[in-house]
């Protein structure tokens, strides 16, 4: 590809990537509750959704979404109830989420629950498919292939929004750390209650 159209797409996605968004505030929010390690399981799955997304903005999978609206409509809503439910759980100190004192019991979220709820996330927010529906076509040239364009410019675009998911997961550990250091996991159970209900209502009427 052309370096100096390269040269305004990676600061241009860098830059709507590390902005504060529902996939940001979910890694953050699991960098505090199961930390960065276990979060990378969400960010496998965001980072999928994110790719299909993209793919399917550029091939033109988004018109049909505006043709067909109820459907999707349906999904984003139920996704946003998925993740506020689990915001009130985190809340109220109960669910597998949420950060446990060295009395309490229960079983994690396991692999497969983290990847589904980044997955969810990414492919669920219509503001994510504006985006890229508004971003991604004038980077893409007709004279070459499209394959080999979408190629580069999709592993790009996931280098870019992985190392802003670390950053963020990141942070959310570093709050983790000096809360517990202050004795406050409630406190920090109801910030990263309040967090993931934010993602859920956000996606819901997004």
């Amino acid at each position: 590809m052309n370096l100096s159209l390269l040269s305004v797409f990676i600061p241009t996605f860098f830059f709507v990537s590390i902005t504060p968004g529902m996939c940001m505030t979910l890694a953050m929010t699991m960098g505090m509750t199961i930390g960065v390690r276990r979060a990378l399981w969400m960010m496998l799955g965001e980072l999928c959704g994110v790719a299909l997304v993209a793919i399917s903005s550029a091939i033109g999978v988004a018109a049909l979404l505006l043709n067909y609206p109820s459907a999707f409509v349906v999904f984003k809503y139920v996704g946003g109830a998925y993740l506020a439910y689990i915001g009130i759980q985190m809340w109220r100190s109960k669910g597998k989420m949420a950060i446990k004192s060295s009395a309490a019991d229960g079983a994690p979220a396991s692999r497969v629950e983290l990847a589904s709820q980044g997955f969810m996330t990414a492919i669920a927010n219509p503001k994510g498919w504006a985006f890229f529906v508004a971003l991604l076509p004038p980077f893409l040239s007709t004279e070459q292939s499209l394959f080999s364009q979408l190629s580069i410019l999709v592993a790009i675009i996931l280098t870019l929004e992985f190392v802003c998911l670390l950053i963020y997961a990141t942070g959310g550990r570093t709050l983790r750390t000096l809360l517990q250091k202050s004795g406050n996991v409630k406190l920090m159970n109801r910030i990263a209650g309040t967090l993931m209900l934010g993602v859920g209502v956000w996606l819901a009427l997004g």
